[in-house]
């Protein structure tokens, strides 16, 4: 493939999609991987979870059938101590799609890279550094610089937004960041915990690799015991139901904490000239949301609808591309209210900065 009618820069959930998308279409697609089957993809990322919505995107990808036969943990609902000390529970029991499932993100996000190649995208291990004015794209490809041309670019690089960020601004929406650590698995629930805190919140849920524990905060509320071992374990002994979850844990070595940007990010513009943003590159959720992973497979399928209708007429180009930024921005709408309704149910530390910060983003609805 020496000319590709679009380069997909990132092979996470949103860009193997849109490059399946763009490959179904007939057109010709390379999707650029990071590089390697494991290097510069984490065993553990924050948020793992796939809501039962997904159901009819994958059905409407057709790839439902391969998912439902890849044995992926069943998520039966979520336990939370939210707005009270109590512990109350949600069950997917009565949700019309059914369960959702806990990840294993290594398996998930190869089941849709080769589902791409099956389509007919071209695999390749390289890193996008950046795009050229309205040029080709550079990448690090086996140790070398290179330049590969393309008509369209699928910005999926995440929040590196390495192709975005120069065509647009982006928006932060607050300053929140996840210390977390995986430990071993001896329990049995299935069901992810959420308890809010007097400086945040936490949350633990069981991942293939074992109990995940999460702490959220704002950087610069961060106390510096809780990047070592020490400091997180005394911190989580401070929770009550996220503490008694990891009971018999007290014995077992803690890890040294590992860091994530958790904040919400929006690019504004998503799209321009040649390229779109898709995944965490045009919108980043806060993890409470659940919505992570869902988001991106849905804005993966319609950034490849859009460049399949700008590729197969030009003379369209603007519309096809302002139809998704009006998708994007009703997502970032939904995503912002159900957000400030979240956080506004927590008012048990009113003077607590983290949670003070909360209740202003509800009295000043300003776009991020």
């Amino acid at each position: 493939m020496s000319h590709p009618d679009a380069v997909v820069a990132g092979a996470g959930p949103a860009g193997a999609v849109a490059a399946l998308v763009l490959a179904r279409a007939g057109h010709r697609v390379r999707l650029l991987d990071d590089g390697g089957p494991n290097r510069g993809r984490p065993a553990v990322k924050i948020g793992e979870f796939l809501p039962p919505a997904v159901r009819p995107l994958l059905a409407d990808l057709g790839l439902l059938d391969g998912f439902l036969a890849a044995g992926h943990p069943v998520s039966t609902g979520t336990y939370a101590a939210w707005g009270s000390p109590r512990l109350h529970g949600r069950s997917h029991l009565f949700d019309p799609y059914g369960h959702g499932w806990h990840l294993d993100r290594l398996r998930f996000d190869a089941f849709l890279r080769d589902a791409a190649v099956a389509a007919g995208a071209e695999l390749r291990q390289a890193r996008v550094l950046e795009r050229l004015a309205h040029g080709p794209v550079v990448v690090r490809e086996r140790g070398r610089t290179t330049r590969l041309p393309a008509r369209w670019v699928v910005d999926a690089t995440g929040r590196r937004c390495v192709i975005g960020r120069r065509g647009g601004h982006r928006r932060r929406q607050d300053r929140l960041v996840a210390a977390y650590v995986v430990l071993p698995e001896r329990g049995l629930e299935a069901r992810t915990l959420v308890e809010a805190a007097a400086n945040g919140w936490w949350y633990t849920t069981r991942i293939p690799a074992g109990r995940l524990v999460a702490h959220l905060t704002d950087t610069d509320l961060v106390d510096p015991a809780l990047r070592t071992p020490r400091g997180f374990r005394e911190a989580l002994g401070r929770t009550v139901h996220v503490r008694r979850r990891v009971a018999g844990h007290e014995t077992d070595p803690t890890p040294v904490p590992r860091w994530a940007p958790a904040h919400g990010l929006r690019l504004e513009p998503c799209a321009g000239p040649g390229w779109v943003a898709a995944g965490d590159a045009a919108l980043a959720f806060d993890p409470l949301s659940s919505q992570g992973i869902l988001t991106a497979l849905h804005t993966g399928a319609r950034a490849g609808r859009a460049v399949a209708g700008c590729l197969a007429d030009e003379a369209r180009a603007g519309a096809a591309l302002a139809d998704y930024a009006a998708f994007l921005d009703g997502i970032a709408a939904a995503y912002r209210h159900n957000h400030a309704h979240a956080y506004g149910q927590e008012r048990r530390w009113p003077l607590s900065p983290f949670w003070r910060r909360r209740g202003q983003e509800l009295r000043h609805d300003a776009r991020w």
